[in-house]
């Protein structure tokens, strides 16, 4: 008799993981079901994971040495969220403590190229967070390496139109081969410091003009610049194995600008995927029709925070939830990877250099401890069962008042999240072939079912 376990968290019952294991029974009942279809299989997931800024590594800096090990755990353990991807910045972002680029203002050759700024917190929470993965990853059943996905803000400020990193502005056309060579530089010096960049993306949210870091691509400008320059200088620089991906911004977007840049010469066939971001709603069948219109590209999604300009007033459940509807959505309609934005946050939300606050799942107390959010826990939901290489399944329900997404892992265990938003319990019968179990998915709750 196969085994299932159910772990529930439900802040009503102040429940977090907590588990149960059941016989699987047949299943008789008709009217309550959720079915579960492991032969007709999507697409295969990459990992989860989370942004290490300079604000995360600053946060980790201040904490104490228990609780540097508690996140390390709770990130990238086998107690924990079990992480095994990230994101870095290329140069500064909001959420660095200033602008800051690897080269002096004006060098056109980049021959003061030096990555000391990022050597100083951001390496090392890196590399802790590598080792502690390292020491769980065989127990984890996970296929493949801890990876990690670079992106910049934006270029240094000779390179620029406006002659700044914030604000927009674009970079000047005759700089777009020196810009490649940065990003090759950048891949040499996180090598030599025995951090492996896997993917790439040209650049963050690449239409929007902010406050902060950022620079502006059209479309066609950005397929051009990674067809023509980026790639080009990663393959002779030794790098092929490297992935690009444009976009790295909203998802209402994202299928016109896919469409456009991959209609640029050799964009399609040289670039890997779409990134994108959860800013403008839900658009998950943007996803979709990105995967039908380009079913060889990957999509992941690279950001994503509950932003204190907008969100302020909301409660834990309703951050939690806003969190476990886009993974769910996201990830039913296509992503291969879920990539969090800040890992750690002071108590303010910060630091950061503009201003800009958000909630992150995990955030300092600000006396050396730290405070796990639910929607920590909701995340964990997902990324401490669906492993590197599990492939989604269908399936059905018979409800919307309950959201369902299934995956068969590598391992052959099948995963079923299901997300309660709603202020009443959902009776469910969750089978295959006929087999499974009956429980009930309570108000405002997330339950994994795992068929072991």
């Amino acid at each position: 008799m196969e085994k299932i376990k159910i772990i529930t968290t439900n802040p009503d019952r102040q429940e977090y993981w907590k588990e149960e294991s059941r016989d699987a029974e047949e299943i008789s009942d008709c009217m309550h079901v959720v079915n579960l279809y492991p032969e007709l299989r999507k697409q295969k997931i990459t990992g989860f994971g989370g942004a290490f800024t300079e604000a995360a590594a600053t946060g980790f800096g201040s904490l104490t040495k228990e609780a540097q090990e508690e996140f390390l755990e709770g990130c990238f353990g086998k107690e924990g969220l079990r992480y095994n991807m990230g994101r870095v910045h290329i140069n500064s972002c909001d959420f660095a403590l200033g602008n800051y680029t690897y080269v002096e203002e004006g060098d056109e050759t980049l021959s003061t190229f030096d990555i000391s700024h990022d050597k100083k917190e951001i390496f090392p929470l890196v590399k802790a967070a590598l080792k502690k993965h390292e020491e769980g990853a065989g127990t984890m059943g996970e296929e493949e390496a801890f990876s990690l996905l670079a992106s910049p803000w934006s270029p240094p400020a000779y390179m620029k139109s406006n002659k700044e990193m914030n604000h927009g502005g674009k970079l000047k056309e005759e700089y777009y081969a020196l810009w490649a060579e940065y990003y090759v530089k950048y891949l040499k010096a996180c090598k030599k410091e025995g951090i492996e960049i896997k993917y790439l993306t040209v650049q963050n949210e690449p239409e929007a003009v902010q406050t902060w870091d950022s620079c502006v691509y059209t479309a066609g400008e950005e397929g051009l610049f990674a067809a023509d320059y980026l790639i080009p200088a990663l393959r002779k620089a030794g790098f092929s194995d490297v992935e690009v991906f444009i976009w790295d911004h909203n998802k209402e977007a994202m299928y016109d600008r896919a469409k456009e840049s991959f209609s640029v010469e050799g964009c399609r066939e040289k670039v890997s995927g779409v990134a994108v971001h959860w800013y403008t709603g839900d658009h998950f069948d943007a996803i979709r029709a990105v995967k039908r219109a380009f079913p060889e590209k990957k999509v992941f999604f690279t950001e994503g925070c509950v932003e204190y300009s907008r969100f302020a007033e909301s409660g834990e459940v309703q951050k939690a939830e806003m969190y476990a509807h886009d993974m769910l959505g996201n990830l039913k309609a296509g992503v291969e990877a879920f990539l969090d934005w800040n890992l750690l946050l002071d108590e303010k939300g910060g630091p950061n250099h503009v201003g800009n606050f958000c909630a992150a799942p995990i955030m300092c107390d600000g006396s050396g401890g730290l405070q796990k959010r639910l929607s920590y826990y909701y995340i964990g939901h997902f990324s401490r069962y669906i492993k590197p290489g599990a492939v989604q399944i269908m399936t059905s329900c018979y409800t919307d008042g309950v959201e369902v997404l299934a995956f068969l892992n590598p391992d052959g265990e099948r995963v079923v999240v299901i997300l309660n938003k709603g202020s009443r319990d959902f009776a469910l019968s969750i089978r295959e072939n006929g087999g499974g179990i009956s429980c009930t998915a309570g108000a405002h709750s997330i339950m994994t079912v795992r068929f072991v």
